[in-house]
């Protein structure tokens, strides 16, 4: 996990692995970070589709966390409580 704090500064992400962790800090954090530098960075090693693709699954997941965390959900609750539902006949 500390790597993945640090991982600008990390030897553990390829080039291509830190422009996808920038672009997730910009949707995640302050989409001001989503500049004509990193968009140009994002064109240059993903397609448009998988550029598309991995924003919407960094927007799916984050949003589902937030999610939780409104509901002041810890990770698994949601999934136990459904599990523990009767099952509708």
């Amino acid at each position: 996990m500390y790597e993945l704090l640090k991982y600008e500064q990390s030897g553990k992400f390829s080039d291509r692995e830190k422009i996808a962790l920038r672009y997730a800090d910009a949707i995640m954090y302050d989409p001001n970070q989503a500049d004509d530098a990193l968009w140009g960075q994002l064109k240059g090693e993903f397609s448009e589709a998988e550029i598309v693709e991995i924003g919407y699954w960094i927007g799916f997941t984050f949003g589902g966390q937030r999610w939780l965390k409104t509901l002041s959900a810890k990770q698994g609750e949601f999934d136990a409580f459904l599990r523990k539902r009767p099952v509708a006949t």
